[in-house]
């Protein structure tokens, strides 16, 4: 396993973490779940085994359970390791509140600290609007002079711009775990300005949440035909120099042997390697039929019309070929339950989409054209 410098921490991190939110898990006739401790502290047994030190855990995976579970697999090796879990926003209705939660995941983990506390999910309006004024980032402090935590982070989803505000008005904030891979690069830019203000930096979803980890034909398209998949997901990430740890939920034996390759690898891929990628993937969206950049310029559309949702599912398909994935967006957000998309067929031809467009796109003649091809899937 390769050990990289963790922002101005001190600490030298596993190049691969080990996310426990996915931890096996045993369904009771009664409907409750718990996690299955024998099979859970083997795997997590095994990733330590192979060179893995940071373990990622939070109050509310695996049914609530994963904290408990992490805690019992890794007591034997508690000091050799880093665990990280996190504080979720609204449970904290006063100040004193960060230091309630903290208490109770400690009790779960059954241990007397924490290595990295997270201020868990956030974004520019829960830091302005919460951490700021209730000045969370103090109380972290005061638990970390007692020694309840040993540094101060903070797990993130919103924009790149977010980001950079969180950065530079978050004094006392020492990481960020946010999400980047082949699919998503919105935080590119971000990752290389945490690292240059001296944050530690881990990347969840290195493998986009599993979509990465059946065979595709993306890796031809991009070159790299010796690899799978998987593999060519995890290296990008890893290439990455601003990248201190991709952070993977692993769900069997399998995955970590797997993925531990991948972290044990000296140069997952060099910087000319990693830039050619890089340009591939944006090559093969450039000289598509359909070029969406995702920039939401045409949004909103009066009729509420997703149309850069629409157009990244057929983005998957038409410049990707990963056909499970198009399909599943598309659906996702056709079908979704409590907020069901609406329909390009809603479409009023009113043109502000087009006139809104960088790419100059003929945005009402491709909604028809991706809706067809989509929904056919």
């Amino acid at each position: 396993m390769q050990y990289r410098p963790f922002g101005n921490t001190g600490v030298n991190i596993s190049a691969l973490g080990f996310g426990c939110m996915r931890l096996p898990e045993i369904q009771h006739e009664d409907g409750t779940w718990e996690v299955d401790q024998e099979k859970a502290t083997e795997m997590l047994r095994h990733a330590y085994d192979l060179g893995i030190n940071y373990f990622d855990t939070a109050p509310y995976y695996c049914h609530h359970n994963s904290e408990i579970a992490v805690g019992v697999a890794l007591k034997p090796i508690r000091d050799k390791v880093y665990v990280s879990t996190k504080c979720p926003l609204e449970t904290v209705k006063e100040p004193g509140d960060l230091r309630k939660t903290l208490e109770n995941s400690l009790k779960k983990l059954d241990m007397d600290y924490v290595d990295f506390y997270h201020f868990w999910g956030i974004n520019q309006k829960a830091f302005d609007e919460k951490i700021v004024p209730m000045n969370l980032i103090g109380e972290a402090r005061k638990l970390k002079e007692e020694g309840l935590i040993r540094h101060i982070s903070f797990s993130f989803h919103d924009s790149p711009e977010a980001l950079k505000h969180i950065i530079d008005n978050g004094e006392g904030l020492e990481s960020v775990l946010l999400q980047y891979n082949l699919l998503d690069r919105a935080n590119e830019d971000m990752i290389r300005y945490a690292h240059e203000k001296g944050l530690g930096v881990v990347v969840m979803g290195p493998v986009g949440g599993g979509r990465l980890a059946a065979p595709t034909e993306l890796v031809k398209k991009l070159g790299g035909e010796n690899l799978n998949t998987y593999e060519l997901a995890l290296r990008f990430v890893l290439g990455n120099p601003g990248v201190c740890c991709a952070l993977s939920g692993m769900q069997t034996y399998d995955m970590v042997d797997k993925n531990a390759a991948v972290g044990s690898l000296e140069t997952p891929m060099t910087e000319k390697e990693w830039r050619e990628v890089g340009e591939n993937l944006e090559n093969l969206k450039k000289f598509s039929e359909l070029y969406c950049t995702g920039c939401a310029y045409c949004q909103p559309c009066p009729k509420g019309i997703n149309i850069p949702r629409i157009f990244q599912a057929y983005t998957y398909l038409n410049v990707y070929g990963l056909k499970d994935l198009a399909k599943n967006t598309w659906n996702g957000y056709i079908t979704n339950e409590k907020n069901p998309g609406v329909s390009p067929s809603e479409c009023i031809n009113c043109g502000y989409c087009e006139k809104k467009c960088p790419q100059h796109l003929n945005v009402r003649e491709l909604l028809k054209k991706v809706e067809g091809v989509l929904s056919n899937l």
